[in-house]
């Protein structure tokens, strides 16, 4: 339900660092800087403390944001007790490609933009927490409510994959979009139709009743504004047995088939895929909670048929 996959130009708090310019990185490998490292070796970079390296490859707009010695010293701080970075994903975004790397400890994490030319657009350091609840699943199993193949835009548990994870009421929740040539629009991005998510079916994940319905709620214009006042925007709950809630949000207005005490069989179409409530762009958001009051209620890790837990950037497949 996050707004998707803008990066911020600025320095966050003291352990945290993102930046980007309006570069495209479209240079390409002839016009790269002999010097320059492939975004692979970045994690190797940190723990070597080879931070003025890092630091000259990055954009100016960073230079602007953040010192040579400020990033030194933050670098030295937050590679402090880790052995090593695992590799947790690398996908897209924008003109850029995301690289995210997790420490063998499970605490801290990086996020960088690489553009093509290998110029490093944003980077972000920052803690990573995890919960009990991670070891609770859903007592029903439940399908991606969609057809076909899709990505995950956000999804996991922890920050690095998941936007959602730090709030309890949607820590598990997953954000879906369809990506075609590493990118989820075709054309103008400031119109819905542009997007390939937009008006395609969204379908109920399992079994259930309509408990919750709102159709009424204009589609955001893309890149240009979000409804903040009403989060979900046009959605359906659906109260499924064992006092689970499936939240699915953002449809197009005036979409919706069900209404309110419907009961609906999985697979059953529900509306279309929009961009209403806080949404930047068409996707489906879609969690499952303990209550029907979605803000009140508990995010529930959700069991997915063929037991698959996909995370930010991969693949999924609906009904």
């Amino acid at each position: 339900m996050k707004r998707l996959g803008k990066i911020s130009l600025a320095l966050l708090a003291v352990i945290v660092i993102v930046a980007c310019s309006n570069k495209k990185g479209s240079n390409g490998e002839n016009d790269r800087p002999s010097q320059f490292f492939p975004p692979e070796d970045l994690p190797e970079k940190f723990l070597a403390g080879e931070f003025e390296a890092i630091y000259h490859q990055t954009s100016k707009a960073f230079q602007e944001s953040v010192s040579l010695k400020e990033f030194k010293k933050l670098g030295k701080d937050f590679t402090k007790g880790v052995n090593n970075f695992e590799s947790v994903s690398t996908m897209p975004v924008q003109a850029f490609t995301e690289y995210q790397w997790i420490s063998d400890a499970g605490d801290k994490g990086i996020r960088s933009y690489f553009a093509e030319d290998y110029t490093i657009e944003g980077l972000q350091v920052l803690p990573i927490h995890s919960y009990e609840s991670d070891e609770v699943y859903t007592k029903n199993t439940y399908q991606m409510p969609m057809a076909g193949e899709w990505v995950t835009f956000w999804g996991g548990t922890n920050e690095l994959v998941n936007y959602h994870y730090a709030v309890e009421s949607e820590r598990y929740a997953y954000d879906l979009v369809i990506v075609e040539n590493d990118s989820t629009f075709e054309g103008d991005p400031t119109k819905n139709e542009s997007y390939y998510a937009f008006g395609e079916d969204v379908l109920a994940p399992y079994d259930g009743i309509v408990v919750s319905a709102e159709n009424e709620i204009e589609d955001n214009t893309p890149t240009v504004d979000t409804n903040e006042k009403e989060p979900l925007g046009n959605h359906v709950i659906l109260k499924h047995e064992h006092q689970e809630y499936s939240v699915i949000a953002h449809i197009q207005k005036g979409s919706l088939k069900v209404k309110e005490g419907d009961q609906v069989k999985a697979g059953d179409l529900l509306g279309s895929v929009g961009n209403s409530g806080n949404s930047s762009e068409p996707h489906i958001h879609f969690h499952v909670a303990d209550g029907e009051n979605w803000l009140e209620a508990t995010s529930i890790r959700i069991k997915l048929k063929d037991g698959i837990e996909p995370v930010r950037g991969e693949k999924v497949t609906g009904f």
